[in-house]
Formats: structure tokens, C-alpha cells, sequence
């Protein structure tokens, strides 16, 4: 039996972290990524206040002891003051991945005027890719219907593993001398 892909899962909320009301976005992505993959996975989640040193040792723990290949975010991406994810995401980075925010607001922009507002990054720490994404359900689907089909190509060039989707999902996209034979 293959080894499960640990995924880290991360919503940032001062008031679902305090039990004031109930976090939607964990599940958004688990449901999201149920959906998607047909590689096996387990998330490794955490839901955290919005405080940039927690989001910052969060992010660093679940790559550098979980071995998270990716690390999904949700929440903390706008202006206000308490917004703090990207600014906490971009202090554990090694690299910044400019397109995944450009196409992340992009695609945002098709069903809102207001996501002109977020300030979602992607970036590289080490072998893995971590994502800023929206907080509310919705959004998150459309973020990651939109950016995911480059996800698991951008795994394989960071050494990771090779994740692979169910095409009437979302194709995730490689090219031809990237791709692995199909089981058979």
C-alpha cells in the first residue's frame, strides 16, 4: 500500500479559532481536494488565529516536520489590518511564484469586483508549494478550479510527489516528457 501525500490545510480566522463561529473553510478544501485527486492524501490541518507569527511557525511546521509537498491557506489574504497571511507567508518563503496571485485575483475578478482587493501569494519554501486562498467555500472552488491544474506539475519540479487528478475535475497539466506512463 502506497504511503498517503500529507497536505497541509490551513484556515486562518481570529473568531473560528476562538470557537465563535464555525470554520468553513477547512472543509471547502477537504471537500475540494476529495473531489479532485485520485492520488491518496491526508490533510494535516490546523485552524489558527490571524497572528503572522503563528501563521509563519504553522507553515514552517507543516512543510519542515510534516513534509507537506502543499500547503493550502485560507482567510487573511485582504487589507485590513488584521490580514496578515501573505505578509506571514512570503517572511517562510525561499521564493515567490508571481503568477499563482496574478491568476489567483484573476480569476477572482470574473465573479467580483472586489478581489482587485487580495493580496493571495503563492511561493516556494523548500520542496513545497504553499497557496494563499480565499476564505469563503465558494471562492475557494472557483481559486483552485482555477490555478490547480499547474499545481502538480510545479510539485514534480520541486521534487515532490507526483500527484495526479481525475481529469473530469480538473486536468492537471503536464508536459509529455513530464508525464508517467498510465497504470495498466
Amino acid at each position: 500500500m502506497s504511503r498517503l501525500v500529507p497536505i497541509g490545510l490551513v484556515a486562518v480566522s481570529d473568531r473560528a479559532s476562538q470557537g465563535l463561529y464555525e470554520d468553513k473553510g477547512l472543509p471547502a478544501l477537504r471537500e475540494w481536494l476529495d473531489v479532485a485527486l485520485v492520488t491518496p492524501w491526508q490533510a494535516v490541518e490546523r485552524l489558527i488565529p490571524d497572528e503572522r507569527a503563528v501563521i509563519e511557525t504553522t507553515l514552517c511546521e507543516l512543510v519542515d516536520q510534516h513534509g507537506c509537498a502543499l500547503v493550502l491557506t485560507t482567510g487573511g489574504t485582504g487589507p485590513a489590518p488584521r490580514d496578515v497571511t501573505p505578509d506571514a507567508t512570503l517572511a517562510v518563503a525561499d521564493r515567490v511564484l508571481d503568477g499563482f496571485g496574478e491568476r489567483m485575483r484573476a480569476v477572482s475578478l470574473q465573479y467580483v469586483p472586489t478581489a482587485i482587493l487580495s493580496r493571495q501569494v503563492g511561493v516556494i519554501r523548500k520542496g513545497a508549494l504553499i497557496l494563499n486562498l480565499p476564505g469563503q467555500p465558494k471562492s475557494i472552488k472557483e481559486t483552485l478550479d482555477g490555478v490547480f491544474a499547474a499545481v502538480p506539475y510545479c510539485i514534480d519540479l520541486l521534487g515532490g510527489p507526483y500527484l495526479e487528478t481525475r481529469e473530469a475535475v480538473i486536468r492537471a497539466f503536464r508536459p509529455k516528457s513530464a508525464q508517467k506512463p498510465a497504470a495498466g
